[in-house]
């Protein structure tokens, strides 16, 4: 901009050069004084954008990552009208109801289990059974089990948090039934509970040996399984066909529930292909404990995510899961229809190569497994000029090469992820 030679341009003249960025003016005016007082006022294009880049705001994933954790996992459109929902109203009687009432008992009949309530993520689902069912008191899991996943999210500490005494039994790579057993009779009546941990990130091969829920629950103590990404029932009937390959070993709600847990918990936003949510489901009488605790309160979710997570339950229950629920549609996609569109993609650019890739869950789901997919290959480093486009295109590179994946891409991105190959610098 145009200013007298040695003389400072006006903050808000400065301020307003960069409303193109869209972004608010009183911050452009914060991004104003800090390009001034560095000397360098034209520095102020590049601030605004800098700024703009650490909001939230849609991407395109053509990482192969399914479930990306840094990109928000599962992938979920949902839209309300701005109007006022009977969270906590019973319509039938007019008096106050329950905001767990409605999805909860949708997830249970989904699951196959008496009773679900809904917090907000899977850490708290764990931290809240804990707390309520055994304050004070011993809760067993395997010593292979007490694990750490993203983010720090350590069982020992969620433990002490709920205030449950962890006991580890057995060893890393192998307990058995009789480590159980010896634990519950030198503690007699002081274990609460038995947790069972799916491992989620990761997998111990070799001289292994774990007790499933099945045998634990002839124990004689209450069995909590944490299984983590949410798979609804192994058999996975909203699907046309057998459950993926890549399915296999994954522990789900339904049959983990019939092997004998009496509370299952998992996340909302893995597998199950919804709103990052925790379950807790199981028991009648141990989830309404629950329900009942302090800590329930803080760490309910609100309505806007009860009403993606219901609409979510209910393609489910309506067999649409495959078709209205985007991770299901990107894993349901055929290899032929993928390499159609890689073929599409990359058509008359130079260097571009259609290649066989691995896809993953992501998450931490089904640790080790990949799903067959298709990707288009350009030869160099191109991520941060994808990064750039509008909406930024987030890819992987290897070798030397950029792979986009085409199964995390949605059909709809295809014609902006061409352009943006196409003027690639």
């Amino acid at each position: 901009m145009e200013r007298a030679a040695g003389r400072p341009p006006s903050v808000d003249a400065l301020a307003r050069s960069a409303a193109g960025a869209g972004l608010p003016h009183p911050i452009l005016v914060e991004l104003a004084r800090e390009a001034i007082a560095a000397g360098d006022p034209d520095s102020i294009g590049g601030r605004a954008d800098a700024f703009r880049r650490t909001l939230m705001t849609p991407v395109v994933n053509a990482t192969g990552v399914l479930l990306h954790t840094n990109l928000g996992r599962a992938p979920l459109a949902h839209t309300q009208a701005a109007q006022a929902t009977n969270v906590e109203l019973d319509l039938v009687t007019g008096e106050r109801g329950s905001r767990q009432r409605g999805v909860g008992g949708l997830l249970a009949r989904l699951v196959g289990a008496e009773a679900a309530i809904v917090v907000n993520n899977n850490a708290a689902a764990v931290l809240l059974v804990m707390a309520t069912l055994a304050h004070g008191r011993q809760v067993l899991v395997s010593r292979g089990e007490s694990v750490e996943i993203g983010g720090s999210f350590r069982v020992p500490e969620v433990m002490e948090q709920s205030g449950a005494r962890l006991v580890d039994v057995g060893t890393t790579n192998r307990t058995r039934l009789a480590d159980y057993r010896r634990a519950i009779d030198r503690a007699r009546a002081d274990v609460a509970l038995v947790l069972k941990v799916h491992p989620s990130n990761y997998r111990v091969e070799g001289f292994v040996e774990d007790t499933p829920v099945g045998a634990l629950a002839m124990l004689g103590v209450p069995v909590v399984a944490d299984i983590g990404s949410g798979l609804v029932d192994a058999s996975c009937p909203w699907l046309h066909g057998p459950p993926p390959a890549w399915l296999a070993g994954e522990p789900a709600a339904r049959q983990t529930l019939a092997d004998g847990a009496a509370i299952v918990t998992f996340s909302g936003d893995k597998l199950l292909g919804g709103p990052q949510a925790g379950v807790i489901a199981g028991r009648a009488d141990l989830v309404a404990a629950c329900a009942r605790h302090p800590l329930a309160r803080a760490l309910r979710p609100g309505g806007l995510v009860l009403a993606a997570l219901q609409s979510t339950v209910l393609a489910y229950l309506d067999r649409r899961a495959a078709t209205d629920i985007p991770f299901w549609a990107m894993v349901a996609a055929p290899i032929a229809d993928l390499r159609t569109r890689a073929t599409a993609l990359a058509d008359g650019i130079e260097g571009a190569a259609v290649i066989n890739t691995d896809a993953l869950p992501g998450a931490g789901s089904a640790p080790g497994a990949t799903m067959p997919s298709v990707g288009v290959s350009l030869p160099g480093d191109h991520l941060a000029a994808l990064r750039a486009a509008s909406p930024p295109i987030i890819a992987r590179a290897r070798d030397g090469r950029t792979i986009i994946d085409v199964r995390t891409v949605l059909p709809a991105d295809d014609e902006h992820v061409r352009a943006s190959m196409s003027s690639r610098r």
